[in-house]
């Protein structure tokens, strides 16, 4: 490392991404990745792995707050 730098010609936030706008990786255990892979091969490959499973969560976020609305208990 040098002992300085200059930063004359430094542009505050250049690289700046607000946090809502970054992608959060999300690992899948082995066994349920390989069931999706293997029911997308069977498939017409119009889905992705990350469009099946985000349509999967949302159908889930669906079901959860409808069983809140009915006064059922949904925690995990």
């Amino acid at each position: 490392m040098k002992k300085e730098y200059d930063f004359t010609n430094a542009e505050q936030g250049k690289f700046y991404r607000p946090i809502e706008e970054l992608d959060i990786p999300i690992y899948l255990d082995t066994e349920v990745k390989e069931f999706f892979l293997k029911n997308l091969q069977n498939k017409d490959k119009k889905f992705s792995l990350n469009k099946l499973i985000n349509s999967l969560i949302k159908q889930d976020i669906e079901i959860s707050q409808k069983l809140v609305l009915l006064g059922h208990d949904n925690s995990l």
